[in-house]
């Protein structure tokens, strides 16, 4: 009995390990997955998809470029250069890639979210709209006697 005792003490400090390394492995990619989560689940991509082709886009490249310089300016690398797929590039070029990769990944979530591949983790239903009648919501008194009460539910 007490070796089975013994096994299951060290079967749960593996565990515990296993969960400490995979946490360690996790924690630097979080603002990168907050990033992705957020523009595949938390963006209608249906109705940002007409307000980037209406000349959003041309605003979502201008914030880029300000992002890239205000961080370029703000946090230059210790060394003074990005080290990037191999390459040595200045401080401005890294931004400038980080800036875009970024953009690109946020498309790509929209694209997916577009495909329908997300299912019903990112369904957006419409409001249901009150039908019109003619009269005036605004005085509680609809010409049928009774006062009207609208309940809106968000």
């Amino acid at each position: 009995m007490d070796a089975i005792f013994s096994s299951f003490v060290q079967l749960l400090l593996a565990l515990w390990q296993f969960g400490i390394a995979l946490i360690a492995l996790v924690v630097p990619w979080t603002p990168l997955l907050a990033w992705v989560a957020f523009w595949l689940y938390a963006v209608n991509w249906v109705k940002l998809t007409r307000v980037l082709l209406q000349g959003g886009l041309i605003a979502v490249i201008f914030l880029g470029l300000v992002a890239t310089l205000v961080w370029g300016v703000a946090a230059p690398p210790e060394e003074g250069v990005h080290r990037l797929l191999g390459l040595t590039v200045g401080n401005f070029t890294g931004k400038f890639v980080y800036v875009t990769a970024l953009i690109v990944i946020m498309m790509l979530c929209g694209s997916v979210q577009l495909a329908g591949l997300c299912g019903s983790w990112a369904s957006f239903p419409e409001p249901a709209l009150e039908p019109e009648h003619g009269h005036d919501h605004h005085s509680g008194d609809h010409g049928h006697g009774e006062p009207h009460l609208t309940i809106h539910a968000h």
